[in-house]
């Protein structure tokens, strides 16, 4: 059965939306200026009592301080993005932690390999922009993947039949508007995988 996060969520309704529907894992963006954005601490709240995989979603973070949110935010595992990602991934393993480590495809990304044991994640080189990458520019196919970027609930199912990923991520694709996850988009998504 194919692995699923929902992204980008704000809110402990989100959370329990996202359980509700069926989803593996939850995501939470710290990057600022995203209409996404919440604070490690909020991500706490939000969270508290969730059975389900929790990932905090950085941005240019230093390996001490993106572990000092996942502190603050008592989650299982990060996705770090831009500067950084590389070492601040390294010591998230280390300190036990799952790594989604974002992997850009598209015009101008730089090839770039996950460090080993954490997960790949291609994306556009636009995360969180809800645009769908060119699956003819991925340059390789590691053994076990997740896909993400412009992911909704009418394509969701000829993606996964096209790539055959391990998992699924979805954020933008799951909303009425920026920031504002549906439940119903979020039943949908997850109905079209099973």
């Amino acid at each position: 059965m194919i692995w699923i996060k929902f992204c980008g969520l704000r809110s402990a309704a989100d959370v329990a939306a996202a359980v509700l529907a069926g989803a593996n894992a939850v995501g939470f963006v710290t990057a600022e200026g995203s209409p996404r954005q919440v604070s490690p601490s909020e991500v706490a709240g939000y969270s508290a009592g969730c059975s389900i995989e929790r990932f905090l979603v950085t941005l240019n973070q230093t390996p001490d301080d993106l572990l000092d949110a996942v502190g603050v935010a008592g989650v299982t595992g990060v996705q770090p993005h831009g500067e950084h990602s590389r070492e601040a991934a390294t010591a998230a393993l280390q300190a036990g932690l799952k790594v989604l480590f974002p992997i850009p495809i598209g015009e101008g990304a730089k090839e770039s390999v996950a460090p080993p044991g954490s997960m790949p994640i291609l994306d556009s080189i636009n995360p969180g922009s809800g645009v769908r990458f060119d699956p003819t520019m991925i340059p390789y196919l590691p053994d076990r993947f997740v896909v993400a970027g412009g992911l909704t609930p009418e394509n969701v199912r000829e993606v996964a039949i096209d790539l055959d990923p391990y998992g699924v991520d979805v954020s933008s694709g799951i909303e009425s508007e920026p920031g504002v996850k549906e439940a119903d988009l979020m039943t949908r998504f997850v109905e079209a995988l099973r």
